[in-house]
């Protein structure tokens, strides 16, 4: 088994494990000192409690079906030298010439910001199942791209460079 793979569970379960105390313990007791506060329609610390427990909830329903699908996911049918799921990905934009490293993952942890990015997607869509070396367009958004695979880090810890 992946220490990765296990590391990604444990992180999903510590922030169930925070969420789900949050809705059962803090938020019922700051929803009963806003209650205290009187009139509930005008009353915006209740509101603002409600509203969090919405969201805690919602957070809650998707950390457990991420849990589920980590759980549910089975190391013998990711690829272990060619691109799959938790494969970090360096590649070169054949037309401007830069580097851009990715990492695919499922699509609760999407975060473009830290490069993380949908297997799903446009890109990891057309980069599933490459290996290093393998020149690849992908159509985006912002139109057509041509990418060489330079490097793959596979989920099992698999290094392959071009």
């Amino acid at each position: 088994m992946s220490t990765e793979l296990e590391a990604k569970k444990q992180k999903v379960r510590d922030e169930l494990e925070k969420m789900k105390h949050e809705f059962k313990v803090d938020l019922p007791k700051k929803i009963a000192e806003a209650r205290e506060y009187g009139d509930l329609k005008e009353n915006a610390e209740y509101h603002a409690a409600r509203e969090r427990q919405s969201f805690v909830k919602a957070r809650i329903a998707q950390l457990t079906d991420q849990l589920n699908k980590l759980n549910d996911l089975n190391m013998n049918d990711i690829p272990d030298d060619r691109i799959g799921y938790g494969s970090t990905v360096t590649l070169l934009d054949l037309d401007s010439e830069d580097e851009i490293v990715f990492t695919f993952v499922s699509s609760n942890e999407v975060n473009p910001a830290e490069g993380k990015i949908s297997v799903s997607s446009p890109i990891g869509v057309a980069l599933q199942n490459r290996a290093a070396g393998d020149t690849v367009d992908v159509t985006i958004p912002a139109g057509k791209r041509k990418y060489k695979i330079l490097k793959i880090i596979t989920i099992h810890g698999t290094e392959i460079e071009e």
